[in-house]
């Protein structure tokens, strides 16, 4: 954009800060969700492959969270409303 005239730099822009941020969709551990249930989350909602979901369970289990996913927040927000809809603890950082 060109400078001109008209238009000053004191002059405030909004800006949608998401559009080009990467976030990460983090499930957490917890004692009630089963191991299945959240592999079945992570293939249905995140598209994971079987071995892929399996390995992201273990990694939460013993880690006590972990990134399932990273993108932008319009990507995310609707795969972390879905899973938290099934009980399971997630957040998007």
């Amino acid at each position: 954009m060109k400078y001109s005239e008209q238009s000053s730099p004191e002059q405030e822009v909004e800006l949608d800060e998401n559009i080009d941020i990467e976030n990460r969709l983090i499930i957490h551990n917890d004692d009630h969700n089963t191991f299945d249930w959240v592999i079945e989350a992570l293939m249905e909602i995140c598209h994971h492959t079987p071995h892929q979901a399996e390995q992201c369970a273990y990694i939460i289990h013993h880690r006590g969270k972990y990134a399932v996913k990273h993108g932008n927040f319009g990507m995310l927000k609707p795969m972390k409303d879905e899973i938290a809809e099934r009980g399971i603890n997630v957040t998007i950082e």
